[in-house]
């Protein structure tokens, strides 16, 4: 072995124990393990016949200590920063993606600590971002995005009611036809992907490392379920199996914060390209928004819960989306933000996408899915794979794989962003 060849062993030997333990250092960190609320909660809200807040405050996480000492926990993610600096030097491009994951990695166990206090509300913000955020200087905000983006469904469901479909198919079957659909778009991983039933998840779905669970007595409709296999299939498994399978930059399998608005982001994406998006679904991320601004100008649990009500949803759906923006928090304090990943998220990789494709960036599209990585990773994971440091995803959906398709759809989209709506529609007023 020459000393060169040698050398860059020995560098990627020494990122892979680095990553390792990364990897190590954040798996008993489990955010929404720790901010869940238990079932009885839902129970005494509806006991009360919904007119009481929900019986939780600061005491009710202080009985539900957290898996790892806090002080132990900060001084190993702070020491693992200080030897990545130390062992890989200040500038190395991997070096910086790991020690942003510690430091991000600290604010979470900062937050957690701070469950029932508003400082769990701040810290939140620093992670996931306000509802007051902008994309750039004097631009609308996310808030604006969800009042913009409700009046558009408003008409929508006003002229076209019919789009409304009924959830007819209980979870068991609903298991089933997923595991079938991806049985079928994602043949080649090299851990199967299985489906399961579990009464102990909040929202209907929920993916981990290399499974799907269905919220059990929850119904689905098929639309449901082809949504489903994209977003949490498609991209969060995915994305997971792919970085699951990499040599050194093991990292690449776990995601802090930051890569959560990229992950949802990209999922919401995939969900529109691959025209598996519906006006209810979108509704439903757009009230997120809506609730997350009412949450962070002072509405209490009970305002943020009949504001779903006044959007159709039943009483186990509003407390449902509801309690996913207080958890952690208590029901008159402020939100938990990380509802707004999904629309942040999309906005940002549909911004960064059209950008590659006008500079001819089009290798670093289908990086989207080579981990959980972020926006800001993908400069130097692309480089990283140059230096055999990162494989490129195994695993990609055709829509992005295709990048010839991909950027044709993205030049006449970049051209349509520009046209004056309004004005068009004026004209077209006579054939409509």
């Amino acid at each position: 072995m020459s000393e060169i060849s040698g050398k860059q062993t020995r560098y990627h030997e020494t990122v892979r124990q680095l990553s390792d333990r990364l990897v190590r250092a954040q798996q008993e960190i489990r955010v929404l393990d720790a901010i869940k609320w238990d079932e009885t909660i839902e129970q005494q809200f509806f006991a009360q016949k919904c007119r009481e807040l929900p019986a939780v405050n600061q005491q009710y996480y202080v009985d539900r200590p957290l898996p790892f000492d806090v002080e132990k926990k900060l001084t190993e993610l702070e020491e693992l920063e200080l030897d990545i600096q130390r062992q890989l030097g200040e500038y190395n491009p991997i070096a910086v993606i790991m020690r942003r994951m510690c430091r991000e990695y600290e604010i979470v166990i900062e937050m957690l600590a701070a469950r029932g206090t508003p400082a769990f509300t701040r810290k939140s913000r620093d992670l996931y971002g306000s509802a007051d955020d902008v994309f750039y200087a004097g631009e609308p905000t996310l808030a604006d995005l969800g009042r913009m983006m409700s009046e558009a469904l408003d008409s929508i469901e006003q002229h076209s009611p019919e789009l409304t479909e009924q959830r007819s198919i209980p979870a068991e079957d609903a298991v089933q036809m997923l595991q079938q659909r991806l049985n079928e778009s994602m043949p080649n991983t090299d851990q199967p992907i299985r489906v399961q039933l579990s009464d102990g998840i909040v929202a209907d779905a929920a993916a981990g490392a290399d499974y799907i669970k269905l919220r059990k007595g929850a119904m689905f409709n098929v639309r449901d379920i082809r949504l489903l296999e994209v977003h949490e299939g498609w991209v969060h498994l995915g994305t997971t199996l792919n970085g699951v399978q990499q040599p050194y930059c093991t990292f690449l399998s776990k995601g802090p914060p930051s890569s959560t608005v990229t992950q949802e982001g990209l999922a919401i994406l995939t969900e529109l390209v691959t025209l598996s998006s519906f006006p209810d679904r979108v509704r439903r991320v757009t009230n997120r928004i809506r609730g997350v601004a009412m949450a962070e100008n002072g509405a209490d649990f009970l305002q943020v819960y009949e504001f779903f009500r006044s959007q159709n949803y039943q009483e186990h759906d509003s407390f449902s989306l509801a309690s996913r923006i207080f958890r952690g928090s208590i029901p008159a304090g402020g939100p938990f933000t990380k509802d707004l990943s999904y629309s942040k998220g999309f906005v940002l990789v549909y911004n960064y996408i059209s950008i590659a494709v006008r500079r001819g960036r089009l290798n670093r599209i289908p990086m989207l899915f080579c981990g959980k990585a972020t926006l800001a990773d993908l400069k130097p994971l692309q480089n990283a794979v140059e230096e055999g440091l990162v494989i490129p995803p195994k695993f990609v959906p055709a829509q992005f794989a295709d990048v010839h398709a991909l950027s044709a759809w993205m030049c006449y989209s970049n051209f349509l962003r520009h046209l004056d709506l309004t004005r068009i529609e004026k004209d077209y007023e006579s054939i409509l």
